[in-house]
């Protein structure tokens, strides 16, 4: 347990993932960029929409109501694309505010405990358990969620984010992270802990929609059955983002000259950090240093082996 919780904060001080444009390996830092660019555009097109006059009521009637999922099965049936739409859209600014912060702190640790495929699908088969347990609520506890409440629909990134949140904290509840922030690094379970405070709050005091707890339920069901099922060896989510990779790089030019290469589908290499390539951290090489932060990138910390972990204690404690 000391050996694991050590190479886990030499990881975070070697390469915490920040909000780099040029790392295309952060899924972190790409599902923030959707979220933001679709909330300025949604935001951009009400402003168009109030400035010619149609009125508030026309933007939700041609525009919103086709990026929510809507609560009644037939008007979602009738409009599949916003299962996809909906994840990412948000109107209030402190909404996606609070929801991309958390979608950092506990995008950040996962992807390092388990690598950087399991961001994305986590996010989205969150979202869709999110979806599935809103309409349930909403539409047989009628009496607990009346219309009033529920809305016409529910759209935001807090099931995702849910998922994530849960799927960390089932995956290493005793785990610490952040050690900048206190002495020896804060328990997981402590920021789930806020996570859900923050939202029961807000919904307690009406700033918030009880129609939400119903739709990250969803999410925190599905992170912990992710997270269940990878501790038990499943790389589902590796293998379901392998698939929808292929699928939507069937066109590529690489592939049609038959240029690409023959291991299995993954982003471009990150810009290079410009190592020397035997250049040593003390004993250790600094080229082994990186493979393995790379290697912790693409398939977390759970795949380094007793030899990785032990090099990264070695190479933090001959740099200090």
């Amino acid at each position: 347990m000391h050996t694991n919780t050590s190479a886990m904060e030499v990881a975070e001080k070697e390469r915490t993932p920040g909000l780099s444009l040029g790392e295309e390996k952060n899924m972190v830092t790409q599902l923030l960029l959707v979220n933001i660019t679709v909330f300025i555009l949604l935001y951009f097109i009400k402003i168009i929409y109030l400035m010619e006059e149609y009125g508030e009521p026309a933007f939700v009637r041609d525009i919103l109501s086709n990026t929510i999922v809507s609560a009644t099965p037939s008007t979602l049936l009738s409009k599949p694309w916003t299962l996809l739409t909906a994840m990412f859209a948000h109107m209030d600014f402190w909404d996606i505010f609070s929801n991309m912060v958390w979608l950092f702190v506990f995008g950040t640790i996962l992807q390092q405990r388990a690598g950087y495929k399991q961001i994305p699908v986590v996010y989205v088969l969150g979202s869709f358990a999110g979806y599935a347990t809103y309409m349930a609520a909403v539409n047989l506890l009628p009496g607990v969620f009346p219309a009033v409440t529920a809305g016409t629909g529910i759209m935001g990134a807090h099931a995702g984010v849910m998922a994530m949140a849960a799927g960390v904290t089932f995956l290493s509840p005793g785990l610490r992270v952040f050690p900048q922030l206190w002495r020896g690094g804060v328990p997981v379970w402590i920021f789930f802990g806020i996570f859900l405070l923050l939202h029961l709050a807000s919904v307690s005091v009406g700033d918030g929609s009880i129609s939400h707890l119903a739709f990250m339920t969803g999410g925190a069901i599905a992170g912990a059955l992710l997270a269940i099922a990878f501790k038990n060896g499943s790389r589902f989510g590796d293998k379901a983002f392998d698939v929808f990779y292929h699928i939507t790089h069937f066109f590529d030019p690489k592939k049609l000259s038959g240029k690409a290469s023959t291991e299995a589908a993954t982003f471009p290499e990150p810009p290079s950090r410009n190592p020397v390539p035997f250049v040593k951290v003390g004993h250790v090489p600094e080229h082994r240093v990186n493979e393995i932060l790379d290697k912790i990138n693409d398939q977390g910390m759970e795949s380094l082996s007793p030899e990785d972990r032990e090099i990264l204690i070695r190479a933090s404690r001959e740099d200090e």
